[in-house]
């Protein structure tokens, strides 16, 4: 891990800006720096501050963060962080979202947030801030009573003495304004911590719950203009002609902007920009695209799926083993294209003014985009602002400058501020897609039924080939075996190929990534292996996961939890899947009845999680809970399908989603061992399996393939 850096900035002066004003203690501090693929990279500017904690002489404690709120709770979960060690007042905490721009010292590549690593990469350069405010407010108490600093203790926003003197933070922030940070500060102990690990609402509950919280679609300003895109809908293809006529016709547009591969309609409002969207007739060049299909891209996965791959793993003596296997046992697992469907679709809002150019988006990664927007845009990095207002759900969408363009390219146009929102049909039509993926599973058994060898072929479109292709190692894509490439499971001799066909379609960063997919292979696989043995699932798990602890402590928790010995009337199955994602084990227990061979009804959802550290329990209850409800729209219903290089799916009357009644009681259990992990992720990739386990522990058939809808399952 980065050292970190924390400095006095109000005692040394040199941040512009408000955030030095009034008098108070401002410290900045250098959190690590990661990419998008969760590499930890050399920062373009070592030692520049990424996040600062400011103490008011009103008492206030603002904490600017760089990490992005899409509904993970993490401008909340990192202050507590702070406050604990701090000794703060929790309710003089505010938090803030730091912008994106030159003035604020950030460093951009640290503005990103994804991976599920907000928490845990922050935790301990967080509570060294905390420790340090703390130890110059209790320094700047000492001074001014004239004591020695070991007699003076800090508690709830405040510095006591013996003697009876107490000062409030607040009372105390020009003070320690002065003084030099110590280094090497202690932190609590774990058993002293009293926010850290106490179930916290969030700061910004309120602000959602009444309708007061902004977020990218709500941004407004004066002489705003509002717009709408649309892109060819063949993906690559081109706009070939575009007759702006029909569109200008109607009240309230102002211009059609036509571009290379999509135009924009600009008005006074969305609802004429969309009307006049609808009026026009573009003529688009769907090239070579135009060809692509999902059975095209099946096909091209099968073949790829009768090849040997690029070896990714090989681990053991499969030659020697093979002595041992007494029978053998494969499968084949396939999922498709998945779209995010974040609920606020895409938008942006963007004021050009001469060489300046000003940016409203709720990006994932804005100070990445910020260097983006200056290199395409052709301006200097210090003249492009990006802001970023909460976001309704990103899942990974939200990284890449994609649905940031149109908006810039409309107010260079225009010379006004514009706001451009994508309808729904946009968005699902234009995707950074979860790739789809096949994974042939084979096992040699010994004479107890356990893999003497494993081998999985593992057939996926990648990512990293179509964003960072020099992430791409020996034909290898990293972040597609995630997952695969380690199973908690005693495997001696491992061997896992891989192979990457082109799919044709923009692919990206779903939420849990490969684990997604990987779980659902690995899982299903196990659980078969279980039966073939007709071993019990938790059982058959359990005698091949003694060299992993974390794994089997998270695994007997959740059998217990979901009542697993427990007998089941006929017609009512559970099943169970356990896996290790973003530093953090998960396991889930589905349990269900069939009310017919084509239907199932969900009767309870049991889920356990070992983060290694809950900092915020009920954020943690409602991440694995959410991220179960995502998961579990992916397994019955989630797919996109490719027809004449164009997504077929484009609202949700296609691409469908669970809804409230599908839902049974969900119970959350955190358990804490080992390193700190990440929340956000790890509740999505057993879904997937536990519920194909279930059907089949129900008395239904074996799903290998997603979604369940397309294999003739409905859910009530």
């Amino acid at each position: 891990m980065a050292m970190t850096r924390i400095v006095n900035v109000s005692r040394r002066g040199f941040l512009k800006g408000a955030s030095a004003a009034g008098g108070g203690l401002v410290l900045g501090v250098s959190l690590p720096v990661f990419d998008a693929f969760g590499q930890l990279v050399a920062p373009a500017q070592p030692g520049r501050l990424n996040t600062f904690v400011q103490i008011d002489p009103d008492g206030t404690v603002t904490i600017t963060l760089h990490q992005a709120e899409m509904g993970q709770g993490v401008q909340t979960s990192l202050p507590m962080i702070v406050a604990e060690e701090l000794e703060a007042d929790w309710s003089k905490i505010k938090v803030v979202h730091a912008d994106a721009v030159p003035e604020n010292g950030m460093e951009p590549a640290a503005m990103g947030t994804g991976g599920s690593r907000s928490v845990r990469v922050n935790f301990e350069p967080l509570s060294k801030a905390g420790a340090t405010a703390r130890q110059l407010m209790v320094q700047a108490a000492a001074n001014r009573w004239a004591v020695p600093v070991s007699q003076c203790t800090a508690s709830n926003g405040a510095v006591s003495h013996p003697s009876g003197k107490t000062a409030t933070y607040g009372s105390l922030a020009r003070g320690a304004a002065t003084l030099a940070p110590p280094q090497n500060v202690a932190l609590k102990a774990a058993a002293d911590r009293r926010i850290v690990g106490k179930p916290t609402t969030r700061l910004d509950a309120r602000a959602h719950a009444t309708g007061a919280a902004s977020f990218g679609i709500d941004v407004g300003m004066a002489d705003l203009l509002v717009g709408t895109v649309v892109h060819c809908p063949v993906f690559g293809g081109k706009l070939k002609a575009l007759d702006p006529a029909p569109a200008m016709a109607i009240r309230g547009v102002l211009r059609v902007i036509p571009k290379d591969d999509y135009f924009i309609v600009v008005g006074t409002g969305f609802w004429p920009a969309k009307k006049g969207a609808a009026a026009l007739a573009p003529q688009w060049d769907a090239g070579p695209g135009g060809k692509n299909s999902s059975e095209k891209i099946d096909t091209l996965l099968q073949a790829a799926l009768k090849k040997p791959g690029a070896v990714a793993v090989d681990r053991g003596d499969s030659k020697s083993a093979a002595k041992s296997v007494k029978k053998s046992f494969s499968a084949t697992y396939q999922v498709p294209l998945l779209h995010h469907a974040t609920m606020e679709p895409m938008n942006a809002t963007a004021w050009v003014q001469g060489d300046r150019i000003e940016v409203w988006a709720p990006t994932q990664n804005a100070g990445r985009e910020r260097y983006s927007i200056a290199e395409e845009f052709d301006a200097r990095p210090e003249n492009v602002n990006v802001h970023v207002p909460y976001m309704g759900g990103g899942f990974g969408r939200r990284i890449g400058m994609s649905f940031i363009r149109p908006a810039i390219v409309a107010s260079k146009v225009m010379g006004k501020p514009v706001k451009v929102i994508w309808t729904r049909n946009e968005d699902m039509a234009h995707g950074m897609l979860r790739p789809c993926a096949i994974s042939k599973l084979t096992a040699g058994l010994d004479e107890s039924g356990l893999p003497a060898l494993w081998n999985n072929r593992l057939v996926v479109p990648s990512i990293a080939e179509q964003l960072a292709p020099t992430r791409v190692m020996n034909d290898v894509d990293p972040i597609s075996v995630f997952g695969a490439d380690a199973p908690a499971y005693s495997l001696p001799n491992l061997k896992l190929d891989y192979a990457m066909p082109q799919a044709g379609v923009p692919l990206g960063f779903w939420r849990s990534v490969p684990h997604s997919y990987n779980a659902f292979f690995i899982e299903s696989f196990i659980d078969e292996l279980a039966r073939e043995n007709g071993a019990d699932p938790v059982a058959y798990r359990r005698s091949l996961m003694t060299a992993y602890p974390r794994h089997l402590a998270v695994l007997e928790r959740a059998a217990k939890e979901a009542g697993w010995d427990t007998p089941l009337p006929a017609g009512h199955g559970r099943g169970i899947a356990v896996h290790e994602s973003f530093g953090s084990i998960c396991a889930q227990v589905v349990e269900l009845t069939m009310p017919s061979p084509a239907t199932i009804k969900l009767t309870k959802l049991t889920a356990v999680v070992d983060c290694g550290l809950a900092v915020n329990p009920r954020g943690i209850e409602t991440q694995i809970e959410g991220g179960m409800v995502f998961a579990l729209t992916a397994a019955m219903f989630g797919r996109i399908d490719i027809k004449d290089g164009a997504a077929v799916q484009k609202d949700f009357d296609t691409y469908k989603m669970a809804l409230m009644a599908h839902i049974p009681p969900v119970s959350v259990h955190i358990m804490e061992s080992g390193p700190i992990g990440g929340i956000t992720e790890p509740g999505v990739p057993p879904l997937a399996p536990a519920l194909t386990n279930a059907i089949v522990a129900a008395g239904g058939k074996r799903i290998r393939k997603l979604p369940l809808m397309d294999e003739g399952i409905g859910l009530v």
